[in-house]
């Protein structure tokens, strides 16, 4: 029963890197494209974003529950020591998503929108910034385990960790993922001078992402990070990469042709990968301390819970996954069961 919890645990964390890095991307692709782009994106975030956009942080609340539930030592650390850089997220979470609704639904058109729309793009950019940063945090090694708090200050215990240079390069790696991902599955839901405009925007953000994933495994093996060491030297974790690289040639070419569903699954391939490379080169010591490593199979609930949570788990998966499905399938956003369109789709 553990292995349900743990798959479950990873396929949410995979799905909520998929549809909710597409989600932020969006609204960053929107932040940097030029005044007379971002209407333009602005109305074609409304037609894919709006159906499905409130089913995307699902997976971060299950995600959580499971941790909490399930690994509560490892759930107590992140609470702790994350608390600054998490409640950020869930501000930026709320924020946003307030932006969302106000700007296309309030019934004055007035200044406020010029907040509304800011709002929204602003809260894009940080909010998978610090969800960055708190992964950057756990694999950083500097997190301070302790109950000797007459030695440590505030800052000590609960600022040194996330505030650094690593941590924000991981920020930024993150909320570039997130949207070189939006502006190239938004290439197959445009057409004309938008797709073009999609195109550039993802040819962009891969070279982005690119030269960020190299600045921050340089930075990490110069500094000694013990998470980046390990992946070095981890040779399935370096296969994948090596992958990961030689996809972008095929991706590259299929968003120089525009190619709706090729740029699309060649995108999402990129991202597992990654995902993936990250995960196995440390798992299940994914928080990495000062002083020690924490798996994640430590200090787990008792057997009857985790066999009651994966029993709910594999119910709810039954029930949740085919309404997904069903629903991006009825807003036709799984592009792979269609027939391709000629010259522009493959």
């Amino acid at each position: 029963m553990l292995y349900v919890v743990l798959f479950f645990l990873l396929f949410s964390l995979l799905l909520y890197v998929l549809l909710g890095g597409a989600d932020f991307g969006a609204g960053i692709v929107e932040l940097f494209s030029s005044a007379k782009n971002r209407e333009q994106t602005k109305d074609t975030i409304y037609r894919v974003m709006g159906p499905i956009w409130e089913a995307n942080h699902i997976w971060l609340i299950i995600m959580l529950v499971i941790l909490w539930v399930a690994f509560p030592a490892y759930f107590n650390i992140m609470i702790i020591y994350l608390h600054i850089p998490l409640t950020l997220v869930l501000l930026g979470i709320t924020l946003r998503g307030v932006a969302f609704v106000f700007r296309h639904y309030d019934a004055v058109v007035d200044g406020s929108q010029f907040w509304y729309n800011w709002l929204f793009r602003i809260g894009s950019f940080v909010t998978p910034v610090f969800l960055g940063m708190s992964f950057g945090t756990l694999i950083g090694g500097k997190i301070i385990i302790t109950e000797d708090y007459e030695n440590y200050g505030f800052y000590d215990l609960f600022m040194q960790h996330w505030l650094n240079i690593f941590s924000l390069l991981v920020g930024l790696f993150y909320a570039a993922l997130c949207a070189f991902l939006a502006s190239t599955l938004l290439i197959g839901e445009a057409d004309g001078k938008a797709r073009k405009h999609y195109v550039k925007n993802s040819a962009f953000f891969t070279s982005v992402l690119v030269g960020l994933g190299f600045i921050l495994i340089s930075f990490g093996y110069l500094n000694n990070v013990k998470f980046i060491k390990d992946f070095i030297h981890n040779p399935v974790s370096l296969a994948c990469v090596a992958l990961s690289g030689v996809l972008l040639i095929p991706l590259w070419k299929a968003i120089k042709k525009e190619y709706r569903i090729a740029s699309r699954y060649l995108a999402i391939s990129q991202v597992i990968l990654i995902l993936f490379a990250a995960l196995y080169a440390h798992f299940p010591y994914i928080i990495i301390t000062s002083d020690k490593e924490v798996s994640l199979l430590e200090n787990l609930a008792p057997d009857a819970t985790i066999s009651n949570l994966a029993i709910m788990l594999l119910i709810g998966g039954f029930i949740i996954l085919p309404g997904l499905f069903h629903l991006m399938r009825s807003f036709n956003m799984i592009k792979v069961l269609e027939k391709p369109q000629k010259n522009n789709s493959k």
